[in-house]
């Protein structure tokens, strides 16, 4: 058995910094907040099957950042709370990419990529010294559902990859089994865990007024607008014909959202939900929102009953599934099958009670919905969400300014308008539409108070308004 190696924060980082940036040039710098945030999450999921979370560990987490971008600054409580809440990471959407690219192509990329991962996790995962056999089968799961998309994209096979199981040097306790039960709960809002929550618990319904008005509120999707009108008055109609004792037509209200990140497909699918609950097509309208972690367990037999008590949870309202196309990524043997087949089953079982919605790129969606019979069946609607156009963009960063409190300068208002309309025409896979705005305006916040930081009295209009110089563009800061 190989003995362990343990690397300082300040070598763990020479060696992330080295793997990159030979990763850059294949899929350039785009990736690099994608691919830092991927590899602190696989991180966390390995260390919750760890003896302990240490300071070495704390180190090891804040050294995993790409040149050029700021490092965590995880403290060893936050690290807990984190490493507690962990979920395996999904593969990110860059690497789904790079595989597409490699099958055209004749190269291996993205094998190499998995490699490069199993090397960095087996890193950490010695971080405290040791590595358990449950932080190895984490390491081998996160490598395997790299693997499974390599698969399925028809990527050519690689010499063997690393077998993390070689590298286990402990047999001690995970730290998630220690863990007191209240300190090992999900974060709230997207894992299955949260959605056990009592149908109780879910909002009073909001008059349908109210919400058709947020509806109209949202910045552009004029066609995603119409959809949803469209989609009310249909209900509406179904239930005026139940009253005057006419026969119902059986319509199917689950759906199919497409688009990329950040283009309000979450917002749309939760004040469907209130709508629909609004209209009585359900009853109570909640949004229960998960992806493939959410659904997929790590042993036969356990995805039947997770996928089962998600469903349970959704009863009533919307289960919204984000990179539902993950569900498909493996092979005949990938577990992600069996949750496909256990939401069939519920949503035949439970008509009425459920609206499913499952969302994502338009071309995985695509693929993902015609491997089923059973999902073109059930998945006759779909709505596309476009990117926003750089006015659109505009409009949601001066929306944030009225909802925070600040203006924008006359010159910053165009220097905002010559950067959106920049970002949007180089746009790729990795543009985050309203996310990408939202952090523009994070960013420019800070830069505000940087220099009212140099300020001894600064007055209210200048705490109000941003300058063209808290709008600079990072990839042009990086590049000075």
């Amino acid at each position: 058995m190989p003995s362990v190696w343990t690397r300082s924060a300040d070598e763990l980082h020479r060696e992330y910094i080295a793997n990159t940036e030979a990763l850059y040039r294949a899929v350039g710098r785009a990736a690099a907040d994608e691919l830092d945030g991927f590899m602190r999450s696989a991180a966390l999921w390995v260390w919750r099957a760890a003896g302990a979370v240490t300071e070495s560990c704390v180190g090891a987490y804040n050294a995993l950042y790409s040149k050029g971008k700021e490092p965590p600054a995880a403290l060893l409580w936050d690290l807990t709370g984190r490493v507690c809440a962990a979920e395996a990471p999904l593969p990110p959407v860059f690497f789904w990419s790079m595989a597409e690219r490699d099958a055209q192509s004749g190269r291996d990329n993205s094998r190499v990529f998995v490699r490069m991962t199993a090397n960095l996790l087996l890193s950490l995962a010695a971080a405290d010294g040791e590595i358990s056999r449950g932080e190895a089968e984490r390491i081998a799961d996160v490598c395997a559902r790299l693997e499974a998309v390599c698969d399925g994209a028809g990527v050519k096979a690689a010499k063997r990859p690393l077998d993390p199981m070689d590298y286990v040097t402990t047999s001690e306790p995970s730290f998630a089994d220690k863990a007191p039960p209240a300190a090992s709960a999900a974060p709230a809002g997207k894992r299955a865990e949260d959605a056990k929550a009592p149908a109780e618990s879910a909002p009073k319904t909001r008059p349908l007024e109210e919400l058709m008005a947020e509806l109209d509120g949202l910045v552009g999707l004029s066609g995603v607008k119409d959809e949803v009108k469209s989609l009310v008055n249909l209900v509406k109609v179904r239930a005026l014909r139940a009253e005057a004792g006419l026969p119902v037509p059986d319509v199917s209200l689950h759906m199919v959202f497409t688009g990329n990140p950040g283009t309000g497909k979450t917002t749309v699918a939760r004040l469907l939900g209130e709508l629909y609950a609004a209209l009585g097509a359900l009853k109570t309208g909640q949004l229960i929102e998960v992806d493939r972690s959410g659904l997929v367990a790590g042993y036969v037999g356990q995805t039947a009953i997770k996928t089962a008590q998600v469903i349970d949870s959704a009863l009533g309202g919307v289960l919204f599934i984000d990179e539902a196309y993950s569900l498909a990524s493996g092979g005949e043997n990938d577990f992600g099958r069996e949750a496909i087949e256990t939401l069939l089953k519920g949503m035949e079982d439970h008509r009425g009670e459920l609206v499913v919605i499952a969302a994502g790129y338009s071309g995985p969606m695509e693929r993902f919905i015609n491997s089923n019979p059973g999902l073109e069946s059930r998945f006759n609607k779909y709505i596309h969400f476009p990117d926003y156009t750089p006015e659109e963009l505009e409009a949601i960063f001066r929306l944030q300014c009225d909802k925070q409190g600040y203006v924008l300068s006359p010159e910053a208002g165009e220097r905002l308008a010559a950067l959106l309309r920049e970002l949007y025409d180089n746009r790729d896979d990795n543009f985050g539409n309203g996310r990408t705005v939202r952090n523009l305006f994070e960013d420019a916040v800070s830069r505000q108070a940087d220099r009212l930081g140099a300020l001894a009295s600064p007055t209210r209009e200048e705490l109000m308004t941003l300058l063209p110089q808290d709008l600079e563009d990072k990839k042009e800061e990086n590049d000075t």
